[in-house]
């Protein structure tokens, strides 16, 4: 399977996805923790992330396929949100919470 099409079926097959460098117990760096820690305070059970740091074509590609130059990348129902930076905002505003809600419940 060709990579554009790996990262669209992990876009589509999940309600909630997350393009991190690291995992979420273990992350590398300060914005993948960011923003892991955003979607788990808005109750994000069913969370599938890709640690773009072991797939290095991934990684080369995604920005590319999302049209967002940095990681980390966050997915709902297969439309790209945001980073770091807007998963923070959307949680400091409540949206997050109700987003992720609807994501897990479809």
């Amino acid at each position: 399977m060709a990579v554009m099409e790996r990262i669209q079926a992990e876009v589509e097959s999940h309600p909630v996805v997350l393009f991190m460098k690291g995992t979420p117990a273990y992350p590398m760096c300060g914005f993948s923790a960011r923003a892991i820690q955003a979607l788990q305070a808005a109750g994000a059970e069913n969370l599938h992330t890709v640690n773009v740091l072991e797939q290095p074509e991934v990684r080369a590609n995604l920005p590319r396929y999302s049209n967002w130059p940095t990681f980390p990348q966050l997915f709902l129902h297969g439309e790209l949100i945001g980073g770091c930076d807007i998963t923070l905002e959307l949680l400091e505003s409540g949206e997050l919470q109700r987003m992720v809600s609807e994501a897990q419940s479809q």
